[in-house]
């Protein structure tokens, strides 16, 4: 596993843990327990929480129309959806957002490029191409957002960040991420949000780009 030294927040591992974070947000999550023990153990810890919370707890009966319909809910066959592993620099939850096939670039400028994962209520999630050298527009957030690295490593003002790193960003975060050197930076990106660019350009384009 890589040396990680920018870990998941406890407070986001703790929602991830009680099923209430939303999807982008979870995908990130996922992925990054994917590289790092630190954090698979932090989770670890708040689920047997919760199974002991469960177990203390005292259970609400079910009237007898709701519990027949559980019940037939349970007897349900159900179509399984395939399973995907991890697939070179992509964890396991990313194969499953793509299905198990490869992203579908689509160039933003500058030799940037992303694939959008998903899109809901609750956020989005991309994965973004970044070029040795090539810096993202300064900007700050309307919101939260978790990015982290699968290939590559980039740097801002707040440090540099390598693979299986996550950076979070909010609203009192400004910052203009660099691809360092060497191979392409390649990161999972969700957000709640629209960013909020500094530049007449990026905020022109940003509707197109849906970033």
């Amino acid at each position: 596993m890589p040396a990680i030294t920018h870990h998941i927040p406890d407070a986001i591992i703790a929602a991830y843990a009680a099923g209430s974070l939303p999807h982008a947000f979870s995908l990130v999550v996922a992925s990054h327990l994917s590289y790092c023990r630190d954090c698979q153990a932090a989770l670890g810890a708040h689920q047997s929480a919760g199974g002991v919370l469960l177990e203390t707890t005292k259970g609400e009966e079910l009237s007898p129309g709701m519990k027949a319909r559980v019940m037939a809910k349970l007897d349900e066959p159900a179509m399984p959806e395939p399973v995907y592993d991890a697939s070179g620099i992509y964890p396991g939850p990313v194969m499953q957002a793509l299905k198990g096939g490869t992203p579908r670039w689509r160039t933003l400028g500058m030799g940037v490029k992303q694939n959008i994962l998903y899109e809901g209520n609750g956020g989005s999630a991309r994965l973004l191409y970044i070029p040795a050298g090539q810096a993202v527009p300064d900007h700050t957030h309307n919101g939260l957002e978790l990015t982290l690295v699968l290939q590559g490593s980039f740097s801002d003002e707040t440090g540099r960040f390598g693979v299986g790193d996550v950076e979070i960003g909010d609203e009192d975060l400004e910052h203009t991420p660099v691809a360092d050197a060497g191979a392409a930076c390649v990161c999972l990106a969700a957000t709640d949000a629209p960013l909020r660019f500094n530049a007449f350009m990026p905020r022109l384009l940003q509707p197109l780009f849906r970033i």
